[in-house]
């Protein structure tokens, strides 16, 4: 006996689900202004900057992804980092649009031309929003707007990916010194330099999203900081230059910039013979942001198709080891602690403005863990889009070998690895940065062997995802 198709569809209803054709994969896009009003504290260094004028507005823009069943979110924010209120504001957006919280992905760009946000110490939480300033609490509604305006935009999609390399606007900043010391940022031309210690990632990564009925959109991941302008203006830095100069040659797109492993990595080369004699501190966050965008625009017409599938997420956690200092080291942090908090910058120990900003950020670690703890539990998210696509947030500033290592492991056909994404633990060395010293180890909160349970515990979660695809 045939049953008619209406028959079968009623008794399906009425047993809780409906028949019908696979669920297609969708993506949306959602963009919001984040500027703060004058006045509003700058971060980035350690002396105190008021926002004074806007070179550009800040944006919030998320990226929405859904297979039918499974939605996720994947944001960039043109801010600094959100320090201890990173889980109040991921819970937020997902209260606000009914997603699991696990699937809220919030990246920072790390402009220090933006907003001091959640200000507390590396790797704590805030617990509630009662101390917030009305443009912190402000920035919730706005993030949850951003992710309501994707998910309401969701449309057909088809992914491809590319991948091109921006040479010469990024470079290593710790170098290894005639002395045998390791310095940060040790100055152009400087003659104690023997060679940067590590590789710079010149590497670019597009993935081209092509959307039915509505604009494409370009998703850019390069990875270097976004210190380029200094000043009190308050400005995105040459992420925002990226996005402008895509969306301004591709006709019809939307872009998203999403910053890579760059802790160890800025503008600054220290060779004069190879540096550009016409950019300016004015001039080079645009020449970056050009030369970064103008890789994108050039591959995107070479990018191939991936196959699209199942959209998974996941926050998973690893243990790793706190540094903490000695006792005995204890009343001399105190010392230069309360010299930086007085004004008194010139009395700290050091020759130079840098080695004086390291003894601040050793200081800084020893008392924060004066009382423990003894280990961190670290938070590793991932989105990702069946065999194609994952995105891999990692809480804090890692140095570039986070990236490249992960990108060449990684079992998915394109692995954008971010910073600074559900939390913010400050530098992340690699393993071997830990043997030297430095800024960025000197001021860690954590010990060698972190490098390899943050690598070691992402590839297990994206193999995981990877087979439930």
């Amino acid at each position: 006996m045939k049953i008619k198709k209406s028959v079968v569809c009623a008794l399906a209803a009425v047993a809780g689900f409906i028949v019908s054709a696979k669920a297609e994969f969708m993506v949306g896009y959602g963009r919001v202004d984040v500027t703060p009003p004058l006045g509003t504290h700058l971060s980035g260094y350690f002396h105190k900057r008021l926002a004074d004028g806007i070179l550009d507005p800040l944006d919030a823009i998320a990226i929405a992804f859904s297979d039918g069943t499974n939605r996720a979110v994947v944001m960039s924010l043109d801010i600094i980092s959100l320090r201890g209120y990173f889980d109040l504001y991921r819970e937020g957006v997902a209260a606000a649009t009914g997603l699991d919280p696990q699937a809220v992905f919030i990246a920072c760009t790390h402009t220090h031309t933006g907003p001091l946000v959640g200000s507390c110490r590396y790797g704590k939480k805030l617990d509630s929003f009662e101390r917030a300033s009305n443009y912190e609490k402000w920035l919730l509604d706005q993030f949850a707007t951003a992710a309501k305006i994707a998910l309401n935009d969701l449309a057909p999609a088809k992914l491809g990916i590319a991948r091109g390399e921006a040479k010469g606007i990024s470079f290593i900043r710790r170098y290894r010194m005639k002395d045998g010391s390791c310095r940060t940022n040790p100055g152009v031309g400087n003659p104690d330099i023997v060679a940067p210690i590590g590789e710079a990632d010149e590497q670019v990564q597009l993935v081209r999203v092509d959307r039915t009925g509505k604009p494409s959109i370009a998703i850019v991941n390069f990875q270097c900081h976004p210190d380029t302008i200094g000043g009190n203006k308050i400005s995105a830095d040459w992420p925002r230059v990226v996005r402008e100069t895509v969306e301004s040659v591709l006709d019809d797109v939307k872009c998203v910039f999403v910053n890579g492993p760059q802790g160890d990595s800025n503008h600054i080369c220290t060779d004069p013979a190879k540096r550009s004699p016409y950019l300016t501190r004015q001039t080079v966050y645009k020449h970056m942001g050009r030369k970064i965008g103008g890789v994108a625009v050039g591959l995107w017409d070479e990018c191939r198709p991936v196959d699209v599938g199942k959209v998974g997420y996941s926050i998973a956690k690893v243990k790793v080891k706190s540094n903490r200092g000695r006792p005995e080291q204890l009343p001399e942090a105190e010392r230069i602690v309360a010299l930086h908090r007085s004004g008194q910058f010139a009395k700290i120990p050091g020759d130079t403005g840098m080695q004086k900003t390291t003894a601040c950020a050793e200081a800084s670690r020893i008392l924060q863990l004066a009382n423990g703890p003894d280990y961190f539990d670290f938070p590793l998210s991932t989105v990702t889009v069946g065999e194609a696509l994952a995105f891999v947030g990692i809480p804090g500033e890692p140095f570039t070998g986070y990236g490249i290592s992960m990108k060449k492991r990684s079992p998915f056909a394109m692995t954008v690895s971010a910073c600074l994404v559900n939390g913010n633990f400050g530098y992340l060395p690699t393993d071997e940065a830990f043997k030297e010293t430095g800024y960025e180890t000197q001021g860690s909160l954590f010990v060698e062997g972190l490098e390899k349970a943050i690598v070691e515990g992402h590839l297990e979660q994206l193999e995981r995802l990877f087979k439930n695809k």
